[in-house]
């Protein structure tokens, strides 16, 4: 608000008459007012950045000497230094193993269509393919969103759906892990954990890539 201030006037002496002075006063209370409005506007308007993570599931380390649980419809995927990706399906076998299986080869392949994406997708072929049936019927409205949430889970968490197993050795990067990881959230798969490379993994490794 702008206050004009009157000093009053007067005449000289001889009787010439003289000029009144004004004076411009500015009150800024009103301003202050709204600079305070606009903040608190523009604060609870705003939206703030969050921070991006994910969230990942750490089993318990087993006890010692216990013999490993076979996985069934098991994909492990090695990561390791130069973003290389290797894998083998099912349970791991020695060379020298008792029951006489073939010892465990390991495959290199790529974060490419063509490679670790088509791969789990043919292992875990059966989930994928009952969630697109459920999305369907989502969008033919023959089905809720509640519903079609508590089916998928159910269609990935079945064990003809895959699990997959992630390892790394001290080489490999955290990029190429989150890769992995979103690789199989892409593809529906519900069942997935990271866990320590067992030593002839390691070993198995070591020998692939010199």
């Amino acid at each position: 608000m702008a206050e004009i201030a009157d000093d009053g006037g007067g005449h000289k002496k001889g009787g010439k008459k003289r000029a009144k002075k004004q004076s411009t006063k500015i009150d800024m209370t009103p301003m202050v007012d709204l600079g305070f409005l606009l903040l608190t506007f523009f604060v609870l308007t705003s939206t703030f950045s969050k921070p991006k993570s994910m969230e990942l599931s750490f089993p318990a380390p087993p006890p010692p000497n216990e013999k490993p649980v076979e996985v069934k419809n098991g994909l492990n995927i090695i990561l390791t230094k130069d973003h290389k990706i290797f894998y083998y399906k099912g349970q791991f076998n020695a060379p020298d193993n008792k029951e006489g299986k073939p010892a465990t080869q390991l495959t290199e392949t790529s974060f490419t269509p063509e490679g670790l994406h088509k791969i789990i997708l043919e292992m875990n072929s059966y989930a994928h393919d009952e969630i697109a049936k459920l999305e369907a019927k989502v969008k033919s409205k023959q089905m809720a969103d509640t519903t079609f949430k508590r089916l998928a889970m159910e269609a990935k968490g079945d064990k003809r759906s895959l699990t997959a197993l992630i390892k790394t050795d001290d080489k490999a990067t955290y990029r190429d892990v989150i890769d992995a990881v979103d690789e199989l959230n892409v593809c529906m798969v519900g069942k997935y954990v990271i866990i320590d490379m067992s030593a002839p993994e390691y070993a198995l490794l070591t020998e692939k890539i010199k």
